[in-house]
């Protein structure tokens, strides 16, 4: 049975590394009528004018046909690590001079039957023999090429937001090359943030290493099917077959082996955050990371001739494989409307436009927003809450109903969410009056304005008139300075030069009678 790795596998050498379906088909012991199937499909997906709403519906490279799993061997991870247990048990024994008190190899067996383990003596045996007489590891330089290799890792950062200290993951980037680093906060460690870090990484560098290096991190890899094999998460399998990236897992417990990121999680967390911990927002605290990136790789590497990442770079982004959209990472979930036309998800409420109170809609929610839908139509968006049973919404979804009841707005939790300057300009001019100040905010909407256009419009007034400010005087200096300059110019039209000619033959007229 064809699997996702195989069939990423087949993309992968005809793209990136250029080989013939012949050779495909030999090395991989697959049909040539199969690898020549599987291009054309991907080459039809990939071509196709409507790939970016491909995307909207969550494109997927799986093979048409179910794949069996791979049964497991008798010696698990689990296994392995309770022998661990009851080897480190023994060594604690020896120390304290507990010697006649050890587990023989015979007691681990039977203590992992009693566990509900199902694993041969011998096989405990072994593996109890080849753990005691490991010796010290012994490292290998390695030597990397210009788009060879990237390394993939998270790290704890702990950050005061909004007065609060609160704990984000950030996921770093290395390439084994250059050191050129990238890195991103996120709430979350989830599948999600794991594939919008990858599309962050691919757009701000344009372009694709040819293979990902990750340790066995839950995102990445769904499940051991052997001492060292590992079997990929679906969203590392999408995103390696939109991609077209190779990958590969590190040893259980080796992180030396991808060393370039294990080093980089410690010093971009130490460079960004060691003097600047307090931030309004993770916005606010992205941006500061990205240019504390940036600056790191503008500094001279003492081992690397004092090339700087971004010279260095240079030669791994001449021959990068570019894809033309951003793949699109998100789920899915239905919800209905309240009679506060809010949708409650994952604990918290966003707002929508009032229209829709009983309606079942559909969210896509990302890593940083949410998309809402009402059959296939977008009718609006919000950046995700993370917070516990909070309320994100927008005055302008509640217009309609404003207009019918003015007297609402005060007192509501909406416009208690607006900005300072807005909720000034109401205490200020239209305490008496909502529903001229709702007048206001319709006519912004309508017209696609931002309320800084109110802003100007206030500004010029106070300046004529500030005793006497309303909402008509304020929509009469907005249509003003949207009314097109007249060009001013040198010569008189023939209308005017004929009316002038005309006055003067009458004023003659009149001076002779």
């Amino acid at each position: 049975m064809m699997t996702m790795v195989e069939k990423n596998s087949i993309l992968i050498r005809y793209y990136r590394s250029g080989e013939s379906i012949s050779t495909i088909s030999r090395e991989l012991q697959i049909s040539r009528k199969t690898v020549r199937k599987y291009i054309s499909e991907n080459q039809r997906q990939m071509n196709t004018e409507k790939l970016s709403s491909a995307l909207e519906d969550g494109l997927s490279f799986k093979p048409e046909y179910n794949i069996s799993t791979r049964p497991k061997r008798r010696l698990t991870t689990e296994i392995q690590e309770e022998i661990k247990i009851c080897l480190a048990k023994n060594q604690q024994k020896r120390n304290q001079g507990m010697r006649k008190q050890l587990m023989k190899n015979k007691d681990i067996h039977e203590h992992l039957l009693s566990l509900g383990f199902q694993i041969g003596y011998s096989s405990v045996c072994q593996y109890i023999q080849a753990e005691e007489s490991r010796g010290k590891e012994c490292f290998i330089k390695q030597e990397y090429f210009p788009r060879q290799s990237c390394e993939f890792d998270w790290g704890e950062v702990k950050l005061i937001m909004n007065g609060r200290l609160q704990s984000f993951n950030l996921a770093v980037f290395t390439s084994c090359y250059s050191n050129f680093r990238f890195g991103k906060l996120f709430y979350r460690q989830d599948t999600l943030a794991f594939g919008q870090s990858h599309i962050d990484f691919f757009e701000y560098t344009q372009g694709v290493f040819k293979e990902m290096v990750y340790d066995n991190m839950r995102v990445a890899v769904s499940k051991f099917t052997g001492r060292n094999e590992k079997e990929p998460t679906v969203a590392l399998l999408e995103l390696s077959g939109y991609y077209k990236f190779d990958f590969r897992f590190c040893n259980v417990r080796k992180g030396n082996e991808k060393g370039h990121v294990e080093r980089s999680v410690e010093y971009i967390r130490r460079k960004a955050f060691c003097t600047k911990d307090d931030f309004s927002s993770i916005e606010q605290a992205n941006q500061h990371l990205l240019q504390i990136c940036n600056k790191l790789n503008n500094s001279s590497q003492k081992l690397r001739e004092n090339k700087t990442a971004n010279e260095l770079f240079l030669d791994e982004k001449s021959n990068f494989f570019a894809v033309s959209q951003a793949y699109k990472c998100f789920k899915e979930e239905h919800a209905k409307v309240d009679k506060y036309s809010t949708l409650a998800f994952l604990g918290n409420r966003y707002s929508v436009p009032d229209y829709l109170v009983g309606k079942l809609l559909t969210i896509r929610f990302f890593a940083e927003k949410l998309d809402v839908y009402l059959h296939s139509e977008k009718v609006c968006k919000h950046s995700r809450s993370y917070g516990a049973h909070t309320w994100t919404l927008d005055i302008n979804h509640y217009l309609t109903t404003f207009t019918r009841k003015p007297g609402a707005l005060k007192g509501s939790v909406v416009f208690g969410q607006s900005s300072e300057y807005m909720k000034s300009v109401y205490n200020l001019y239209f305490t008496k009056n909502s529903k001229d100040f709702v007048e206001l905010l319709q006519y912004c909407k309508t017209n696609s304005e931002e309320f800084e256009t109110v802003k100007t419009a206030i500004e010029k007034l106070q300046v004529i008139s500030p005793t006497d400010i309303n909402k008509d005087k304020i929509l009469a200096v907005i249509a003003k300075e949207k009314e097109p300059v007249k060009e001013s110019t040198t010569e008189k039209d023939e209308i005017e030069t004929f009316a002038q000619a005309s006055l003067s033959v009458l004023s003659e007229f009149i001076n002779l009678t």
